[in-house]
């Protein structure tokens, strides 16, 4: 019997080294194996959670053995899976999106040529391609991870099976999801109101709508008899106008600072006069033959030059029609929020951004730098930050780079990696400065903060090493080595550290972390906020500018995040601190932080959730001595009641940025279809018109449709307690635009969710349109937007493409009637094409075009060599 148990021991041997995958057998079953995410059911269970799955179609030579071995699979997936064992693999969620499936025992095994359906649950719902990471992969004991060959690609149909049912193309059927889910007749249905603008007239409509113009007969041609004369202050202005005439319409016009008279001369005079409109504001007066700038401030006159560069076409003779206009600016914060903290897209993409931002009159870069997915600014003095901070890959003790995220896969030549330099951070500073926009840097803290704190832990363990170093030879060379050295100095190592090893707190944030709260109790957090902000001073002083404002974040703290730090309970135990509990640390956090940027004359800015004690009372203003303390109001779900929160804020003496989820988040699909890239927590959809139509002097007026798409007719009543009125609209200081980068990976996707939405909010922010109010003008409206879309159609996007903006460009509507296609666009005069053969060609669309019986016809947009989605008319 022991014989025969020894020889069952002997014949096991080789199985078990079976398990045991090589490098190269690893890298044949990614390669070779496909890997597809699917959803299955997003009815199953109310709004609660959907049923997807992945299944494996092994094509390689390599088979996974049965049972338990030592590989195991991870893959991205931003909706949380449920924990359990199905088909013999565990499914475990490591933190944040990360997942991973574990052999058991019971695994069967998947042989060379078998498939493997892998089901799952996960939170929520999901209805976009995009919701679904790319770079699953696989690795083993011994080996380097290797990427499943067909994830790693930004073509979702390359990984994810497509969505064709009511049950995967809507989120919910408990409330019922009224979403209408839109194809080629829907587009075309709702195009049909919108008729072309005069080319003429579209080409003369500058973006920003100034609030004055005065058309003149004639018009003024620009070639290089014209010179410019300007005011010697305006030196820098004047150079960047100069060099656009150059570089885009082939001008070479001299200028010199006030050396020219009108007389017979073609001139472009260039001044500033206070006197003039107010801050920002300007006059444009262009003639046959003299052209007038007169700028209330440089800003100003840059903005006047600005409206003089909208008039021209986007190629061909520099003509301008002869006009007047007085300007002036509606708010004086007009911004874009670019979040690449999450993922990062290269250094041009953010030149990119701030040039167009100045080309609308745009004048504040809310830049969010840091975040639980990565730290993207070099600082001095802690290299950390970026050596780690800044990248994501496969290691699990996070000693190299950041557990990988959001689809980077185990390498950190993966996408979403990178930082700014400092001296990268200096020349964008100088270039903004020189197009009048001021960067807003974000330290984002105590929540989602985690980029930093696995970072200051990784220079806590490399410090603490060198001190105990340190202490081992110095006790060695004093000839005491075997005293123990448990009076190691670890000042050093602890001075900037977040987190409190000791701290036994159990939290999950809406993103899924389990560790990304900064410990607001050890006052060696403050220490690292100083030292940053230090740091940044001296950046913005060596670019020639000043740190003027600062955001700490302030959002989503996880819900139990300090209940079990020591650092807390002590800091609790203190007699007259201010401090008897939890609910008290996030006053406190931001109480400390503002005093530190109050003593360096910076004001502090949050978002709306971290200035909150409840739904609807702010913490107390009085505490802050700032004479400007910035809240982002985002959080404007009408349902969920809190979207009157702007206006308590503003009431309680906040300075109020209007930045709501439903109008301004430019992370949301362009429409209510899978193939759309975005999130959509806030609304399922936020076109370009949207954008266009929000009402910031009446929030309120705002409100269209609850997140199922319920049209609300009383906001009160949705609400059930009377929304607060405005009393201190001086403290609302304007709006901006919002790009969170979670399924943004790539410079490319990037712009093209920023443009062309972003003109959009740059009309709202600057020009109060007649039709605003209470009880908007919808007629007014539609013609107001009517015109702005053929100003983008026949202009706007054709210089965004010359000037190597990637766009986003709506798919056209169409219809097939009585043997004829029809076709129309969201912006009227907006080149559009179709195919008779599956795309094999395509023919510019003019008018109607005939078609044979049971055709089917792709229709797309074009602007120059881009080219919108397709869709189908039958």
């Amino acid at each position: 019997m022991m014989f025969r148990k020894r020889l069952i021991a002997a014949l096991m041997l080789p199985i078990a080294a079976q398990a045991q995958l090589s490098q190269e057998q690893v890298n044949q079953f990614a390669a070779n194996t496909e890997f597809m995410f699917a959803v299955e059911d997003n009815f199953h269970n109310k709004d609660s959670s959907f049923l997807g799955s992945i299944t494996l179609t092994n094509h390689s030579d390599v088979a996974l053995p049965a049972g338990q071995g030592d590989w195991q699979i991870y893959l991205h997936n931003v909706r949380k899976m449920k924990e359990q064992s199905v088909k013999g693999l565990r499914i475990e969620h490591v933190n944040g999106d990360l997942h991973r499936l574990i052999p058991t025992s019971d695994f069967a095994g998947l042989a060379s040529g078998e498939t493997l359906v892998i089901p799952f649950e996960a939170s929520v719902w999901i209805v976009a391609y995009s919701d679904f990471m790319p770079r699953a992969f696989v690795v083993a004991k011994d080996t380097k991870p290797a990427i499943f060959a067909n994830t790693d690609s930004e073509d979702f149909s390359d990984f994810v099976t497509p969505f064709s049912e009511p049950k995967q193309l809507r989120r919910y059927n408990n409330p019922e999801d009224k979403t209408i889910l839109v194809d080629a007749k829907v587009r075309f249905e709702r195009n049909q109101g919108l008729t072309k603008v005069d080319a003429e007239q579209a080409v003369k409509r500058i973006i920003p709508r100034p609030q004055e113009v005065d058309y003149h007969r004639g018009s003024a041609v620009l070639d290089e008899s014209w010179s410019i004369s300007f005011a010697g202050q305006l030196s820098s202005e004047v150079a960047l106008f100069t060099a656009d005439l150059k570089a885009k319409y082939g001008l070479n016009l001299s200028a010199q600072a006030d050396h020219l008279n009108a007389g017979e001369d073609k001139v472009i005079k260039l001044s500033v006069d206070a006197q003039v409109g107010e801050p920002e504001g300007y006059y444009l007066e262009i003639d046959d033959d003299i052209i007038r700038i007169i700028g209330h401030d440089n800003a100003g006159a840059f903005y006047g030059m600005q409206s003089l560069l909208a008039l021209l076409p986007a190629t061909g003779e520099a003509t301008l029609p002869n006009l007047e206009v007085r300007d002036n600016p509606r708010y004086g914060w007009r911004g874009m929020h670019y979040d690449n903290g999450r993922n990062y897209h290269g250094k041009a993409a953010m030149f990119k951004l701030v040039e167009q931002m100045a080309r609308y009159k745009m004048n504040r870069l809310h830049w969010h730098f840091s975040e639980d997915e990565g730290w993207r600014l070099e600082i001095p003095g802690l290299p950390e930050l970026t050596e780690i901070g800044a990248y994501r890959c496969f290691d699990l003790q996070e000693n190299r780079c950041l557990l990988t995220q959001l689809g980077t896969g185990p390498f950190k030549s993966g996408s979403g990696n990178g930082y700014l330099s400092r001296a990268d951070f200096i020349e964008l500073l100088q270039f903004a400065k020189a197009r009048h926009i001021e960067i807003i840097p974000e330290i984002e803290g105590p929540g989602h903060a985690r980029a930093s704190i696995k970072a200051m832990e990784a220079r806590y363990r490399r410090l603490k090493q060198q001190a105990e170093q340190y202490a081992q030879g110095s006790l060695t060379n004093s000839q005491t080595d075997t005293q123990e050295f448990s009076q190691v100095d670890l000042s050093a190592a602890t001075r900037y550290l977040l987190s409190d090893p000791k701290d036994t707190s159990s939290y999950i944030t809406v993103q899924n972390y389990t560790d990304n709260s900064m410990n607001v109790c050890l006052d060696s957090t403050y220490a690292f906020m100083d030292k940053v902000t230090y740091e940044l001073q001296q950046m913005y002083r060596e670019a020639g500018t000043k740190l003027r404002y600062l955001h700490i974040g302030g959002d989503e703290v996880g819900a139990g995040s300090w209940i079990g730090s020591p650092a807390c309970q002590a800091l609790f135990a203190e007699a007259n601190n201010g401090v008897a509990g939890v609910a008290d640390l996030k006053p406190y956090f931001t109480q400390r932080v503002a005093q530190l940027l109050h003593k360096r004359g910076i004001a502090p800015g949050v978002w709306e959730d971290g200035i909150m004690y409840d739904k609807v009372n702010p913490f107390n203003r009085d505490e802050y001595p700032n004479e400007v303390f910035f809240t982002n109001a985002w959080d404007n779900i009408w349902e969920w009641g809190v979207a009157d929160r702007a206006y308590r804020l503003a009431n309680a003496g906040y300075q109020v940025i209007l930045s709501h989820g439903t109008h301004l988040y430019f992370d949301h699909p362009y429409e209510a279809h899978p193939q759309e890239r975005g999130y959509y927590w806030a609304t399922r959809y936020t076109d370009t018109e949207k954008v266009f139509g929000y009402m910031p002097d009446d929030l309120y007026a705002n409100a269209d449709y609850t997140r199922a798409r319920d049209k609300i007719d009383n906001l009160e009543a949705l609400v059930g307690r009377p929304m607060p009125a405005l009393e201190k609209p001086e403290n609302v200081l304007g709006m901006q635009g919002q790009v969170w980068s979670e399924t943004i990976r790539t410079e490319e996707q990037v712009l093209a969710m920023v443009f062309p939405r972003m003109l959009a909010v740059a009309e709202r922010a600057w020009h109060k349109a007649k039709w605003e109010g209470a009880q908007p003008d919808s007629r007014a409206r539609q013609q107001d937007w009517q015109r702005f879309a053929s100003a983008l159609a026949i202009k706007e996007l054709y210089k965004l493409d010359r000037d190597g903006i990637t766009l986003h460009l709506p798919v056209p509507g169409g219809v097939i009637e009585q043997g004829k296609l029809v076709a129309n666009s969201a912006y009227p005069g907006l080149s559009i094409e179709y195919s008779l053969d599956n795309g094999s060609t395509w023919q510019p669309y003019k008018q109607s075009v005939t078609v044979s019986a049971n055709a089917e016809v792709l229709l797309r947009s074009r602007v120059n060599n881009q080219i919108s989605r397709t869709t189908s008319v039958r």
